[in-house]
């Protein structure tokens, strides 16, 4: 493995990369892999090695391109000649992969994005990603616990419910908390991106958007379901259990529906459902 790609394998069968959330620790995906480590080789990447000896070292501001092409060498390392890669990233994470997807299609045989907040691509995109920079200034303001209420609000587009008040974190601080590395460092860069369209529309019949059934009606539901309209009639469009983290809510039945998601029908077009 080399020095800069922290990852971890686990599981036998076809290799599927998986892409966390946040600032890419993979915290709390264990009973997930679990269950999908009978059916595939499940190769977990930590972008920023926060799982695998980094967590308090320093982090600068993260592009989406960086941990695509760190997936990409991921695979170059976890693929053998000629083999490709189902893949599944959810929130920040999903973002990533759909850009693997559309500069290297080759590589992969089916993904799944889960709640990517690329909301750019929403009519009132610019207004959406303005208040994400909102969260970003109430964080550096006001600290964690004000900028998670203030996140909360804008997924849910409903009114904050807490206070928007509170102390900054020290830089040394900062440094130890994941959560407060995504809202540092993730937040902002990665709900700025805006996918490649033409280029996912070319390889539609490999990708599935994917939302939680407890999200309906919210911001990131809305982007998932978007998307996968843009990219054209041969992607999908799959409701998972739970909301934004289903993940950690729901994670048996959430790698069961994955499972079948990628390995019985990855490729076949299905009309966009509700």
């Amino acid at each position: 493995m080399a020095e800069d790609l922290h990852y971890d394998v686990r599981g036998k069968g076809p290799v599927l990369l998986i892409v966390p959330g946040g600032a890419g620790h993979p915290m709390g995906f264990a009973p997930l892999t679990d269950v999908l480590a009978d059916r595939f080789t499940v190769v977990t990447y930590d972008p920023l090695g926060l799982a695998h000896g980094r967590l308090g070292q320093p982090v600068g501001d993260q592009r989406v391109e960086e941990w695509s092409d760190g997936a990409r060498r991921v695979l170059d390392e976890a693929l053998t000649e000629g083999e490709s890669a189902y893949v599944f990233g959810t929130s920040s994470g999903g973002i990533p992969v759909l850009d693997l997807l559309a500069r290297h299609p080759e590589r992969l045989r089916h993904v799944v994005a889960h709640e990517p907040p690329c909301v750019g691509v929403l009519p009132d995109g610019i207004r959406q990603q303005a208040m994400f920079q909102e969260v970003y200034d109430t964080y550096r303001a006001a600290g964690l616990q004000a900028a998670a209420v203030s996140l909360g609000a804008v997924l849910t587009g409903q009114e904050p419910e807490g206070s928007l008040s509170g102390e900054p974190l020290s830089r040394d601080e900062e440094l130890g908390i994941p959560m407060a590395l995504f809202l540092a460092h993730v937040l902002r860069q990665f709900t700025s991106y805006v996918p490649d369209l033409p280029a996912l529309t070319a390889s539609a019949a490999r990708l599935t958007l994917a939302a939680g059934a407890d999200s309906r009606g919210q911001l990131l539901h809305r982007t998932a379901l978007l998307l996968a309209e843009y990219s054209g009639n041969g992607s999908r469009f799959v409701e998972f259990p739970g909301g934004h983290v289903g993940v950690a809510e729901h994670p048996v039945v959430f790698a069961e529906l994955l499972a079948e998601t990628l390995l019985g029908g990855g490729g076949t077009p299905v009309p966009l459902t509700t």
